[in-house]
């Protein structure tokens, strides 16, 4: 598989990887189409989930690890505080003025940086030490080459968790 920029071509692991960023994305997308903002912001299950917030929040995840691959672990915030885990609570809601469209643009804006990271980044087995978190086994490093297998799977994940959200919506469904 090869993918194909304005200045070169992009083959092997590489061209995979953007193949599956750029598949999970589209699903998570799929699954907002024709969506009003009111819908898109609905709790429609038991979950606190909504359409619009999983969209906000993969926004802000890819965001933030495309920059932990660039600078490591400055990037990230700590596990342990408290305004960093209420802006993570946030970052699933979509606050009073957002709108879909807005948020789906934002999501092209950081999906079409990660994409070119991926394209240039020197080195996929350059990576840093994760931050001090519960989440996270003191000591790790993760590679840029596992950061965006993580992207990936974060994005699949919730791709699901928003067509089911979806379909409880109006029925519609990404698949089958």
């Amino acid at each position: 598989m090869a993918t194909t920029t304005s200045e070169k071509t992009v083959t092997g692991e590489r061209a995979d990887l953007l193949e599956s960023l750029g598949k999970a994305r589209f699903f998570l997308r799929f699954t907002a189409r024709g969506l009003s903002d009111e819908q898109a912001a609905t709790r429609s299950t038991a979950s606190e989930l909504r359409v619009g917030g999983l969209i906000k929040h993969v926004t802000a995840v890819e965001r933030q690890w495309a920059r932990f691959i660039v600078e490591g672990g400055s990037a990230m915030p700590a596990g342990d505080d408290p305004a960093a885990y209420e802006a993570h609570a946030a970052g699933f809601r979509m606050e009073p003025g957002e709108t879909l469209a807005a948020l789906l643009e934002e999501y092209e804006e950081v999906a079409r940086r990660t994409d070119e990271l991926v394209r240039t980044l020197p080195d996929l087995d350059a990576g840093h030490e994760l931050p001090p978190a519960p989440w996270f086994e003191p000591g790790a490093r993760w590679s840029a080459r596992r950061v965006l297998q993580h992207i990936v799977a974060e994005t699949a994940q919730h791709a699901g968790h928003a067509d089911i959200i979806r379909e409880a919506i109006d029925g519609a469904k990404s698949m089958g």
